[in-house]
């Protein structure tokens, strides 16, 4: 029979293990996509996080795959802030703040599952991470909105007239598609090029459902078809084929654009309306997915050489 210490003690590990790993499964889970993965190359600005926009306030994960050498430093790159650093995320600050605060109490003498010596303990305990959890909500929203006027107020043009005065959010088209970016970017993007941002959107997508690699050769970067190739490939190796379809734009911001010599980059963030499915490929089963529309916000970089048109180099998962 089971000792009630040693009970308590199978209690107190499970309470810790459930708190630690249910935000890495959530961090992990929240990443898996079925359509165009991640990865691919932002140039000199490989290894700096995109800033944020009104359209992804939250900091775009790292390249997962890119062919761009180590060490490549952005010029003038900023540091991302606590709250956004990438590949951590508020969850995982929860996970580690907790195991940081079982050290401690390990180092205090009380052993390393201290504080959890019964079950009021560990209802106290998930009480606290309730209430940590709306903190860092709280100061996350409050960090945002400390720092959106710096899209509001970029600096006007010369000669630009009042209503263009007040910033890149005057400019959207009623919610809908590209606002027209910040001022203050190095490198001008003008209406022509969010049109082709929008139009490549579409056609990436539909490239990608009809497993087109020709096609995605013209709208991509090769190092970006290399990774197209393998994730077909992997599909092809389960028996399965992902759809996606009614790609609709609901709203597009520029994060940064830059000229490096002679090669143009631009950053923008993208929240669409698709539905994404990913079915057998003999019986058309439905495996992954629905009929149903759901949104998805990524941030993608193009890229344009001389006499060239944008191609997508980059895509980031916020």
């Amino acid at each position: 029979m089971i000792s009630s210490q040693r009970l308590r003690s199978v209690i107190k590990t499970l309470a810790v293990v459930m708190a630690v790993a249910m935000p890495l499964a959530l961090a992990v889970s929240s990443s898996v996509d079925a359509r165009p993965g991640g990865g691919g190359s932002r140039g000199a600005r490989t290894f700096s996080a995109p800033p944020t926009t009104p359209t992804a306030p939250n900091a775009a994960q790292p390249l997962n795959r890119t062919m761009t050498a180590p060490g490549t430093r952005a010029p003038a790159a900023t540091p991302a802030s606590g709250f956004n650093r990438p590949g951590m995320g508020m969850l995982g600050g929860l996970a580690a703040g907790f195991l940081g605060a079982g050290l401690f109490g390990l180092l205090l003498g009380g052993g390393l599952f201290s504080g959890l010596g019964g079950l009021s303990s560990i209802i106290g305990l998930v009480l606290q991470i309730g209430l940590i959890y709306l903190v860092v909500r709280l100061a996350m929203s409050w960090w945002q909105r400390r720092n959106a006027p710096a899209f509001a107020s970029a600096s006007p043009a010369p000669g630009a007239t009042p209503q263009q005065q007040q910033g890149p959010l005057a400019h959207a088209r009623s919610g809908f598609g590209f606002n027209s970016g910040s001022g203050s970017a190095p490198l001008e993007i003008k209406p022509d090029d969010y049109d082709a941002f929008e139009r490549l959107l579409g056609e990436v997508q539909t490239a990608w459902s009809n497993e087109d690699l020709g096609k995605l050769h013209t709208l991509a970067t090769p190092e970006m078809v290399s990774y197209f190739t393998q994730d077909l490939d992997a599909n092809k190796a389960r028996g399965v084929i992902n759809k996606v379809s009614d790609v609709k734009l609901l709203q597009g911001d520029l994060a940064e654009a830059w000229r490096e010599g002679t090669t143009d980059y631009a950053t923008v963030a993208l929240r669409y309306a698709l539905v994404d499915k990913t079915m057998e490929r003999d019986s058309g089963r439905i495996v992954e997915g629905s009929d149903t529309p759901t949104e998805a916000t990524d941030v993608w970089t193009f890229v344009r050489r001389p006499g060239s048109s944008w191609e997508l180099s980059a895509i980031q998962i916020t």
